[in-house]
């Protein structure tokens, strides 16, 4: 699964949020099912700036969060993102697509 996470940061905080992300990026590192991350600057915005995370699956994903050493970590700055959905599944053309389904009650 891919997970895009965007930010918004001022200029001048630009050096301490790299700073930050590469933190965050060791804590998830370290968590079973990462395979890698990334960090992007948007090169016609300078404030805009992109996490990009994979994993082996969605519960690895959120298992990690739930961890202590991520929450110390990293939560804190994932918290500052933008409010947009940002877990993805990756696609091939032999992909299933997941499909929302309404929860069964009963």
């Amino acid at each position: 699964m891919l997970v895009v996470t965007r930010f918004r940061v001022a200029e001048s905080e630009g050096e301490r949020f790299r700073a930050e992300v590469d933190q965050a990026l060791r804590a998830l590192a370290e968590r079973p099912g990462y395979v890698d991350g990334m960090l992007g600057h948007n090169v016609d915005d300078p404030g805009l700036w992109v996490l990009t995370t994979r994993w082996e699956s969605v519960g690895s994903y959120r298992r990690a969060l739930s961890s202590y050493d991520v929450k110390v970590a990293a939560v804190p700055l994932l918290s500052r993102a933008l409010d947009e959905p940002s877990a993805y599944q990756i696609v091939d053309p032999r992909t299933d697509l997941n499909v929302a389904l309404p929860r069964s009650l009963g």
